[in-house]
């Protein structure tokens, strides 16, 4: 493994058009924290650096949403999300805009430098065009069915249900988001980068130098795509949000998002060491001293090889941080490329993909507003369930369970004991410790092991692993005082029971190190109970951190039980959020009482043509059918004249009850009923086969 001079960690830089789930933290944030916590801990030279995603469509479609401006939104979103990842401990040295002019300029700059050297393509093409609004359509404005999948709402550029990169043109039955209306193909001048000349170069950067050392997904994910051949991408679009394509004749053109966002990471970092040369810090909040710097020493976190870049990003984000971002690096010819891109996959939610827009979601700042004084117990909840290599659940129910019998009853049970009998058998001062026995040196030799073993689960980016770590770490204590039973020796020996809790004591000071990196809340307030500084990395394994005779500080709980009630009323306000946004599910009806295989048999239920269908006079829902059955023609009333006009129904096969009573309506008798379904909105469609049957065909 090389030995780098300097690290350059980024995580996905969140779009700013809306408030960001716990699936966010788990897929990105809490990985890339717990990753350069570490880092710093172990005194590297590492920078993180994250930021707000402010261009693409999806913040002028959510300022029509809120009836506002982009700018209005971004401002809101960009407050919020950055507040809410402060308080759930996400340490960044810079959390910048890609709303500032600095990123702008950066942008504009790493697109003309491909342009003036001639590595992109002008190419006139078709684009889809609402007519109506009399605007090229950006990809997020278009909706269609995803070919992949078939979900109905996936987007120009990603089918959010399945999670596929898509273009516009895949789409099936595409319309536009601001008419509703199919779009219109017309003409429209791009610059495009031609992704498929640097295949090449990408065999051999990751199919043969990173084999083995990316996870699988994100290596299985990059393989797909090279193999399968790549294709010239636009990297600008027509919109009028966004950065401005900086030549002349490109008037209402704007760069691509995914083009400027990824610069949203150099962008961020030359405004750390402007802000920091500058003393004038806005967007830089530096986690560790780094010295005096000047503002051009951004190059080196971004051009020196000596420097290791590792993005931190959702499985959705993998095509653009492993291709075409670092075809852009690599095309540019300064720049360096990742060493590493750890993508976890999806964090579903109580058996379900977890969705803002259908409020199938946790918000952060919702979980903050129930749970002020619980981000680290959210960060261990996720952590302990990464989605690393595929995906994974959240459920109230398991973040309870974690809560209570690991946090509460593992690691605060252990620190708790440790404090307490200190505090009752020697005035809560570390005792000496006497000759060791092989129960202590046992305890001592893995204590020692143990800070190593989680630093490489950390370094190979196996982060529910090194969570373990610390929790093994804690296991260890509560096993040792049960091995040994101070409260049982005390009487007979106080100076073994000195030795057993200077032990316990010191296993307890390493977890205040190790654990900062995970739980870094609970591990400042542990810091206050043993009344010492926080210590670093190097510090982990030693026997030896508090002095004979040291005070310790006030014993306290670390961490508290969560109830039974406390649960059950986030799950009724996570249906009640679905319910509230999701009509057509609220409006499905229950299930009726059940029927029994013998009483379901005797419905003689078969497939007919419709031969005529005419309006009933006086009646706004009945169409009079006439059906072929297979074994007669029959007249069959059907309350659907709201749905299908009587031109439509005929010649269509249909799903009728044949050995239904007949009943009058109207003064005409109706022999059967036709089978429809209701989609939970009052609209009615027609049951029909797949393929065509012969009339008479019995449905079984």
């Amino acid at each position: 493994m090389k030995n780098f001079k300097r690290y350059t960690v980024t995580a996905a830089l969140p779009y700013a058009n809306g408030p960001k789930h716990i699936g966010h933290l788990a897929g990105a944030y809490i990985p890339a924290d717990v990753y350069t916590r570490y880092l710093r801990s172990a005194g590297r030279d590492v920078l993180f650096v994250g930021g707000s995603d402010e261009h693409g469509t999806a913040i002028p479609n959510q300022a029509l949403k809120e009836n506002t401006t982009p700018q209005a939104i971004i401002d809101k979103y960009h407050a919020l999300i950055y507040d809410c990842f402060k308080k759930l401990g996400i340490a960044f040295d810079v959390y910048h805009r890609t709303s500032e002019q600095l990123h702008h300029q950066t942008s504009q700059e790493m697109f003309l430098d491909l342009y003036n050297k001639g590595l992109l393509t002008e190419e006139v093409s078709e684009q889809y065009y609402d007519e109506e609004a009399q605007v090229f359509l950006a990809d997020r404005y278009i909706v269609g069915t995803c070919p992949r999948c078939g979900f109905p709402n996936a987007y120009g550029d990603q089918c959010e249900n399945c999670g596929s990169t898509l273009s516009p043109r895949e789409l099936i039955n595409p319309r536009s988001t601001l008419s509703g209306k199919a779009p219109a193909l017309r003409e429209t001048k791009h610059w495009y980068l031609p992704l498929q000349q640097y295949e090449g170069w990408l065999k051999e950067w990751i199919l043969k130098d990173h084999a083995g050392d990316w996870k699988a997904n994100v290596y299985g994910q990059c393989k797909s795509w090279i193999e399968a051949g790549l294709q010239p991408r636009a990297m600008t679009r027509d919109l009028d949000w966004g950065i401005r394509v900086p030549l002349p004749g490109a008037e209402g053109k704007v760069l691509y998002v995914w083009f400027d966002a990824p610069i949203g990471y150099v962008s961020a970092t030359r405004a750390f060491y402007e802000e920091m040369s500058s003393g004038k810090l806005k967007y830089a909040q530096p986690q560790r001293d780094f010295g005096k710097v000047k503002a051009d020493d951004w190059q080196a976190r971004w051009k020196d090889p000596e420097t290791k870049l590792v993005h931190f990003i959702g499985k959705d984000n993998i095509v653009f941080h492993c291709i075409i971002f670092p075809i852009m690096l690599k095309a540019h010819g300064e720049f360096i490329v990742p060493d590493n891109v750890p993508a976890n996959e999806f964090m579903n939610l109580e058996g379900d993909k977890m969705s803002t827009s259908r409020g199938w979601s946790i918000e952060m700042h919702e979980y903050l507003e129930d749970f002020p004084d619980k981000p680290d117990v959210l960060r261990y909840c996720l952590l302990a369930n990464l989605p690393e290599t595929k995906d994974s659940e959240f459920t109230w129910k398991d973040f309870q369970a974690r809560n209570n019998n690991e946090l509460v009853a593992i690691l605060g049970n252990f620190v708790n004991r440790a404090l307490v009998l200190t505090q009752k058998y020697f005035d809560n001062k570390v005792p000496e410790r006497g000759p060791l026995e092989d129960v202590d040196k046992a305890v001592i030799g893995e204590l020692k092991a143990l800070p190593e073993r989680i630093a490489a689960s950390i370094e190979g980016y196996r982060f529910r692993e090194a969570t373990a770590g610390l929790m093994d770490l804690a296991r260890l204590g509560n096993k040792y005082l049960a091995e040994t039973e101070p409260w049982k020796v005390f009487k007979s020996d106080p100076a073994r029971v000195g030795t057993i809790l200077n032990i316990a004591l010191q296993i307890a000071a390493n977890l205040a190190i190790v654990g900062e990196v995970f739980l870094p809340f609970s591990m400042k307030k542990l810091n206050t109970m043993l009344k010492t500084e926080s210590k670093t990395w190097k510090y982990a394994g030693s026997d030896i951190l508090l002095a004979e005779g040291h005070l310790l500080g006030d014993s306290q709980l670390l961490f508290d039980k969560i109830e039974d009630d406390v649960i059950a009323r986030q799950l009724k306000k996570l249906h009640d959020k679905r319910n509230a946004m999701d009509p057509i599910r609220t409006a499905i009806k229950p299930l009726k009482p059940e029927i029994t295989i013998d009483e379901f048999s005797k419905l003689d239920i078969r497939i007919g043509k419709v031969l005529s269908a005419e309006k009933m006079e006086k009646s706004n829902k009945l169409l009079k059918l006439t059906i072929d059955t297979g074994v007669d023609k029959r007249v069959v009333l059907s309350g659907i004249a709201q749905h299908y006009t009587p031109e439509e129904m005929v010649g269509k096969q249909v799903t009728l009850i044949a050995n239904l009573a007949p009943r009058k309506m109207m003064g005409i008798e109706s022999q059967g009923m036709v089978l429809m379904a209701e989609d939970g909105g009052g609209k009615l469609k027609l049951l029909q086969p797949s393929e065509l049957l012969n009339p008479g065909s019995i449905v079984s």
